[in-house]
C-alpha cells in the first residue's frame, strides 16, 4: 500500500518561499507519478505540478511556471516541490498524490485532475499572507 507523507507547510510572507516535501514509500510498480495538487478554501482541488518516476519530466500549472519547481531525491523516496516569490493566492491546503506512469504529461495530468491519482496524502497547509 502506498503511502504518502506531506510536511513543509507555514505562513509565510509574500514574495517569500517553502519547500514542501512528500516521503513515499510502498510502491509496487517500477514507475509512477508523484503529484502536487492544492485547494484553497472554497475552490475545487488543481493540479499544480507532476513528475514521472520512468523519465524525469516534469510539468507545471501556468500559475505557478517560474515560481516552482518539483525535484526528487536521488533514492526517489521524497519528493520536492520548491516555491518561491510565494503570492496569498498560493494560499492552499496541498497534497501529494501518486498514480500512474502515464498520467504525468502536459495535458494528462491537468485534464484529469485528481481522478488520475490513487494514492493521496493528508495534506499541508500553506497560508501566505503578510
Amino acid at each position: 500500500q502506498v503511502q504518502l507523507v506531506e510536511s513543509g507547510g507555514g505562513l509565510v510572507q509574500p514574495g517569500g518561499s517553502l519547500r514542501l516535501s512528500c516521503a513515499a514509500s510502498g510502491f509496487t510498480e517500477d514507475h509512477y507519478t508523484i503529484g502536487w495538487f492544492r485547494q484553497a478554501p472554497g475552490k475545487e482541488r488543481e493540479g499544480v505540478s507532476c513528475i514521472s518516476s520512468s523519465d524525469g519530466n516534469r510539468y507545471y500549472a501556468d500559475s505557478v511556471k517560474g515560481r516552482f519547481t518539483i525535484s526528487r531525491d536521488n533514492a526517489g523516496n521524497t519528493v520536492y516541490l520548491q516555491m518561491n516569490s510565494l503570492k496569498p493566492e498560493d494560499t492552499a491546503d496541498y497534497y501529494c498524490a501518486a498514480g500512474p506512469d502515464y498520467v504525468c504529461t502536459s495535458y494528462t495530468f491537468f485534464s484529469v485532475g485528481d481522478s488520475g491519482m490513487t494514492s493521496w496524502g493528508k495534506g499541508t497547509l500553506v497560508t501566505v499572507s503578510s
